[in-house]
Protein backbone atom coordinates (compact mmCIF):
# COMPACT_ATOMS: atom_id res chain seq x y z
CA UNK A 1 0.00 0.00 0.00
CA UNK A 2 1.09 3.25 -1.34
CA UNK A 3 2.53 5.48 1.76
CA UNK A 4 0.81 9.03 2.59
CA UNK A 5 2.97 11.75 3.37
CA UNK A 6 1.49 15.40 4.50
CA UNK A 7 4.72 17.57 2.76
CA UNK A 8 4.47 21.10 4.51
CA UNK A 9 6.63 23.95 2.38
CA UNK A 10 5.74 21.79 -1.04
CA UNK A 11 6.27 25.55 -2.63
CA UNK A 12 10.02 26.05 -0.81
CA UNK A 13 13.58 25.19 -2.13
CA UNK A 14 13.37 21.99 0.21
CA UNK A 15 10.09 21.23 -0.29
CA UNK A 16 10.17 21.85 -3.95
CA UNK A 17 13.02 19.51 -4.18
CA UNK A 18 11.64 16.35 -2.52
CA UNK A 19 8.42 17.09 -4.65
CA UNK A 20 10.87 16.48 -7.90
CA UNK A 21 12.70 14.15 -6.91
CA UNK A 22 12.43 10.74 -8.56
CA UNK A 23 10.94 8.99 -5.35
CA UNK A 24 8.42 11.29 -4.80
CA UNK A 25 6.20 8.25 -7.12
CA UNK A 26 6.44 5.94 -4.73
CA UNK A 27 4.23 7.68 -2.54
CA UNK A 28 1.06 9.55 -2.68
CA UNK A 29 2.29 13.15 -1.56
CA UNK A 30 -0.21 16.02 -0.19
CA UNK A 31 1.45 19.60 -0.54
CA UNK A 32 -0.91 21.77 -0.06
CA UNK A 33 -1.01 25.15 -0.63
CA UNK A 34 -0.90 28.11 1.42
CA UNK A 35 -4.38 28.76 0.57
CA UNK A 36 -5.71 25.15 0.89
CA UNK A 37 -3.84 25.06 4.78
CA UNK A 38 -3.02 27.65 6.50
CA UNK A 39 -0.10 26.55 8.89
CA UNK A 40 -1.13 29.58 11.13
CA UNK A 41 -4.47 28.13 11.77
CA UNK A 42 -4.00 25.40 14.06
CA UNK A 43 -7.69 23.97 13.35
CA UNK A 44 -7.32 24.29 10.01
CA UNK A 45 -4.32 21.69 10.38
CA UNK A 46 -6.15 19.80 12.77
CA UNK A 47 -8.94 19.18 9.96
CA UNK A 48 -6.46 18.51 7.08
CA UNK A 49 -4.64 16.07 8.77
CA UNK A 50 -8.29 14.49 10.33
CA UNK A 51 -9.07 14.34 6.44
CA UNK A 52 -6.39 13.32 4.39
CA UNK A 53 -5.18 10.71 7.47
CA UNK A 54 -1.11 10.90 6.57
CA UNK A 55 0.95 8.17 7.83
CA UNK A 56 4.19 10.68 7.88
CA UNK A 57 4.63 14.48 8.14
CA UNK A 58 7.37 15.85 6.57
CA UNK A 59 7.73 19.71 7.76
CA UNK A 60 9.78 21.85 5.31
CA UNK A 61 7.62 25.10 5.91
CA UNK A 62 8.61 28.31 7.21
CA UNK A 63 9.60 31.63 6.67
CA UNK A 64 13.36 32.24 5.41
CA UNK A 65 15.48 34.50 4.18
CA UNK A 66 19.40 35.41 4.29
CA UNK A 67 21.09 37.54 6.69
CA UNK A 68 19.27 41.30 5.44
CA UNK A 69 15.87 39.56 5.78
CA UNK A 70 16.59 38.29 8.81
CA UNK A 71 17.60 41.56 10.64
CA UNK A 72 14.93 43.76 9.19
CA UNK A 73 12.15 41.41 10.25
CA UNK A 74 13.05 39.39 13.43
CA UNK A 75 9.70 39.30 14.47
CA UNK A 76 8.07 38.03 11.73
CA UNK A 77 11.15 35.33 11.70
CA UNK A 78 10.15 34.33 15.57
CA UNK A 79 6.63 34.71 15.81
CA UNK A 80 4.88 33.03 12.62
CA UNK A 81 8.02 30.25 12.49
CA UNK A 82 7.44 29.31 16.27
CA UNK A 83 3.67 29.48 15.71
CA UNK A 84 3.74 27.33 12.27
CA UNK A 85 5.76 24.61 13.80
CA UNK A 86 3.87 24.11 17.36
CA UNK A 87 0.76 24.18 15.22
CA UNK A 88 2.12 21.66 12.51
CA UNK A 89 3.76 19.10 15.34
CA UNK A 90 0.77 19.61 18.44
CA UNK A 91 -2.05 18.82 15.23
CA UNK A 92 -0.29 15.89 13.92
CA UNK A 93 0.09 14.41 17.87
CA UNK A 94 -3.28 14.57 18.66
CA UNK A 95 -4.49 12.85 15.35
CA UNK A 96 -2.62 10.54 16.11
CA UNK A 97 0.10 10.51 13.31
CA UNK A 98 3.08 8.56 14.45
CA UNK A 99 5.91 9.45 12.53
CA UNK A 100 6.91 13.44 11.65
CA UNK A 101 10.35 14.69 10.08
CA UNK A 102 11.02 17.96 11.37
CA UNK A 103 13.58 20.03 9.18
CA UNK A 104 15.59 22.28 11.39
CA UNK A 105 18.56 24.33 10.74
CA UNK A 106 22.09 24.53 11.63
CA UNK A 107 21.40 28.53 12.67
CA UNK A 108 20.45 26.70 15.89
CA UNK A 109 23.75 25.68 17.18
CA UNK A 110 25.78 28.47 19.43
CA UNK A 111 27.30 30.84 17.16
CA UNK A 112 30.94 29.94 19.38
CA UNK A 113 30.39 26.00 18.52
CA UNK A 114 33.40 23.99 17.93
CA UNK A 115 33.67 22.76 14.81
CA UNK A 116 32.78 20.27 13.50
CA UNK A 117 29.43 20.74 15.63
CA UNK A 118 27.60 17.94 16.98
CA UNK A 119 24.15 17.34 17.93
CA UNK A 120 24.58 17.16 21.21
CA UNK A 121 25.28 21.24 21.77
CA UNK A 122 22.06 22.68 21.07
CA UNK A 123 21.48 24.65 23.62
CA UNK A 124 24.46 24.78 25.00
CA UNK A 125 25.35 28.50 24.18
CA UNK A 126 23.78 32.02 22.56
CA UNK A 127 22.73 31.71 19.34
CA UNK A 128 24.51 34.27 16.20
CA UNK A 129 22.40 37.70 16.87
CA UNK A 130 21.98 37.80 13.09
CA UNK A 131 19.42 35.47 13.06
CA UNK A 132 18.34 35.02 16.24
CA UNK A 133 14.81 35.02 15.92
CA UNK A 134 14.57 32.09 13.14
CA UNK A 135 16.66 30.17 15.50
CA UNK A 136 14.53 30.36 18.72
CA UNK A 137 11.51 28.99 16.53
CA UNK A 138 13.78 26.33 14.88
CA UNK A 139 14.75 24.92 18.58
CA UNK A 140 11.54 24.74 20.00
CA UNK A 141 10.01 22.70 17.48
CA UNK A 142 13.33 20.68 17.80
CA UNK A 143 12.88 20.33 21.44
CA UNK A 144 9.49 19.34 20.73
CA UNK A 145 9.58 16.62 18.99
CA UNK A 146 11.86 15.36 21.51
CA UNK A 147 9.60 16.28 24.06
CA UNK A 148 6.75 14.41 21.89
CA UNK A 149 8.86 11.08 21.96
CA UNK A 150 10.07 11.20 25.29
CA UNK A 151 6.27 11.30 26.60
CA UNK A 152 5.10 8.48 24.04
CA UNK A 153 8.07 6.33 22.04
CA UNK A 154 5.47 5.27 19.92
CA UNK A 155 5.86 9.05 18.30
CA UNK A 156 8.64 8.92 15.63
CA UNK A 157 9.05 13.07 15.85
CA UNK A 158 12.94 13.65 14.64
CA UNK A 159 14.67 16.65 13.83
CA UNK A 160 16.95 16.91 10.56
CA UNK A 161 19.61 19.47 10.51
CA UNK A 162 20.69 20.63 7.49
CA UNK A 163 23.61 22.68 6.77
CA UNK A 164 23.10 25.55 4.37
CA UNK A 165 20.87 24.53 1.43
CA UNK A 166 21.15 26.25 -2.41
CA UNK A 167 19.39 24.79 -5.72
CA UNK A 168 16.51 24.37 -8.13
CA UNK A 169 13.52 26.72 -6.81
CA UNK A 170 16.06 28.89 -4.91
CA UNK A 171 14.97 32.28 -4.49
CA UNK A 172 17.43 34.92 -6.34
CA UNK A 173 16.27 38.11 -5.11
CA UNK A 174 18.36 40.68 -4.02
CA UNK A 175 16.20 41.34 -0.95
CA UNK A 176 15.86 37.94 0.59
CA UNK A 177 17.74 35.56 -0.79
CA UNK A 178 20.51 33.28 0.55
CA UNK A 179 23.69 33.73 -0.33
CA UNK A 180 24.55 31.43 -3.00
CA UNK A 181 21.85 32.47 -4.90
CA UNK A 182 21.92 36.29 -4.26
CA UNK A 183 25.53 35.72 -5.16
CA UNK A 184 24.65 34.29 -8.40
CA UNK A 185 22.11 36.96 -9.49
CA UNK A 186 24.43 39.70 -8.49
CA UNK A 187 27.47 38.25 -10.60
CA UNK A 188 25.25 37.93 -13.47
CA UNK A 189 24.24 41.28 -12.94
CA UNK A 190 27.53 42.32 -13.20
CA UNK A 191 28.27 40.63 -16.06
CA UNK A 192 25.33 42.06 -17.86
CA UNK A 193 25.81 45.58 -16.73
CA UNK A 194 29.59 44.84 -17.89
CA UNK A 195 31.02 45.77 -14.08
CA UNK A 196 34.35 45.52 -13.36
CA UNK A 197 34.20 44.52 -9.66
CA UNK A 198 31.45 42.75 -7.74
CA UNK A 199 31.27 43.48 -3.72
CA UNK A 200 31.73 41.05 -0.94
CA UNK A 201 30.80 41.24 2.49
CA UNK A 202 33.33 41.13 4.96
CA UNK A 203 36.89 39.70 4.27
CA UNK A 204 35.71 36.84 2.22
CA UNK A 205 37.64 34.49 4.40
CA UNK A 206 34.64 33.22 6.39
CA UNK A 207 33.94 29.39 5.92
CA UNK A 208 30.33 28.29 5.28
CA UNK A 209 29.17 24.53 4.10
CA UNK A 210 26.57 24.54 1.03
CA UNK A 211 24.64 21.36 0.05
CA UNK A 212 22.46 20.64 -3.19
CA UNK A 213 18.92 21.04 -2.19
CA UNK A 214 18.04 17.87 -4.49
CA UNK A 215 20.52 15.69 -2.06
CA UNK A 216 18.91 17.16 0.83
CA UNK A 217 15.60 15.62 -0.64
CA UNK A 218 17.63 12.34 -1.80
CA UNK A 219 18.56 12.30 2.08
CA UNK A 220 14.84 13.00 3.37
CA UNK A 221 13.50 9.52 1.06
CA UNK A 222 16.48 7.77 2.82
CA UNK A 223 15.22 8.29 6.22
CA UNK A 224 11.52 7.82 5.36
CA UNK A 225 12.60 4.30 3.89
CA UNK A 226 14.75 3.86 7.74
CA UNK A 227 12.57 6.11 10.20
CA UNK A 228 13.07 3.21 12.76
CA UNK A 229 16.92 3.46 12.77
CA UNK A 230 17.25 7.47 12.40
CA UNK A 231 18.33 9.21 15.17
CA UNK A 232 16.45 11.76 17.37
CA UNK A 233 18.10 14.44 15.91
CA UNK A 234 20.77 13.95 12.75
CA UNK A 235 23.02 16.56 10.52
CA UNK A 236 23.15 16.41 7.12
CA UNK A 237 25.84 18.02 5.51
CA UNK A 238 29.29 17.60 3.18
CA UNK A 239 31.53 17.22 5.92
CA UNK A 240 33.82 20.41 4.48
CA UNK A 241 33.07 23.28 3.96
CA UNK A 242 34.74 26.36 2.02
CA UNK A 243 35.44 30.09 2.35
CA UNK A 244 32.98 32.61 0.93
CA UNK A 245 35.77 33.85 -1.82
CA UNK A 246 35.61 30.26 -3.18
CA UNK A 247 32.19 30.15 -3.77
CA UNK A 248 32.21 33.74 -5.49
CA UNK A 249 35.31 32.69 -7.59
CA UNK A 250 33.21 29.43 -8.61
CA UNK A 251 30.20 31.14 -9.17
CA UNK A 252 32.50 34.09 -11.65
CA UNK A 253 33.95 31.31 -13.30
CA UNK A 254 30.39 29.33 -14.12
CA UNK A 255 28.48 32.49 -15.23
CA UNK A 256 31.73 34.02 -16.77
CA UNK A 257 32.68 36.87 -14.58
CA UNK A 258 35.79 38.51 -15.66
CA UNK A 259 36.27 41.54 -12.87
CA UNK A 260 37.67 41.82 -10.01
CA UNK A 261 36.00 41.49 -6.00
CA UNK A 262 35.85 44.28 -3.32
CA UNK A 263 35.52 43.71 0.29
CA UNK A 264 32.87 45.75 2.11
CA UNK A 265 33.89 45.73 5.35
CA UNK A 266 30.94 47.35 6.56
CA UNK A 267 28.85 44.81 6.01
CA UNK A 268 27.13 41.78 8.77
CA UNK A 269 29.39 38.37 8.22
CA UNK A 270 27.97 36.42 10.75
CA UNK A 271 29.85 33.94 12.41
CA UNK A 272 33.19 33.27 10.85
CA UNK A 273 32.66 29.52 10.30
CA UNK A 274 30.35 26.82 10.79
CA UNK A 275 30.32 23.31 9.88
CA UNK A 276 28.05 20.56 11.26
CA UNK A 277 29.31 16.73 12.61
CA UNK A 278 28.22 14.34 10.16
CA UNK A 279 29.31 11.03 12.37
CA UNK A 280 25.75 10.36 12.84
CA UNK A 281 25.11 10.79 9.26
CA UNK A 282 27.94 8.55 8.46
CA UNK A 283 26.39 5.82 10.60
CA UNK A 284 23.44 6.61 9.28
CA UNK A 285 24.46 4.97 5.86
CA UNK A 286 23.95 7.89 3.89
CA UNK A 287 26.30 10.44 1.81
CA UNK A 288 26.16 13.45 -0.65
CA UNK A 289 26.15 12.99 -4.43
CA UNK A 290 26.57 16.50 -6.04
CA UNK A 291 29.81 18.55 -6.50
CA UNK A 292 29.62 21.99 -5.12
CA UNK A 293 30.92 22.66 -9.08
CA UNK A 294 28.24 20.74 -10.36
CA UNK A 295 25.62 21.93 -8.12
CA UNK A 296 26.47 25.46 -8.73
CA UNK A 297 26.28 24.83 -12.81
CA UNK A 298 22.99 23.04 -12.44
CA UNK A 299 21.32 26.24 -10.27
CA UNK A 300 23.21 28.57 -12.84
CA UNK A 301 20.59 26.48 -15.70
CA UNK A 302 17.41 27.24 -13.97
CA UNK A 303 18.45 30.45 -12.87
CA UNK A 304 18.84 31.21 -16.53
CA UNK A 305 15.88 28.73 -17.71
CA UNK A 306 13.11 29.83 -15.00
CA UNK A 307 14.38 33.14 -13.48
CA UNK A 308 15.19 35.33 -16.24
CA UNK A 309 13.61 33.75 -19.33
Amino acid sequence: MTKTILLTGGSGLVGSNIRDHKYSSNYKILSPSSSDLNLLNYQNIEDYIAFNKPEIVIHAAGIVGGIQANMNYPVKFLVDNMQIGLNILMAAKTKMVKNFINLGSSCMYPKNSKNPIPEDVLLKGEFETTNEGYSLANITSTRLCEYINREDSSFLYKTVIPCNIYGKYDNFSYESSHMIPGVIRRIYDAKNNNSKHVDIWGDGLSRREFMYAEDLADFIYYAVENFNKMPQNINVGLGHDYSIIDYYKIIANVVGFKGKFNHDMSKPIGVKKKLIDIKKLNKFGWSYKTSLELGIKKTYDYFLSEVKK
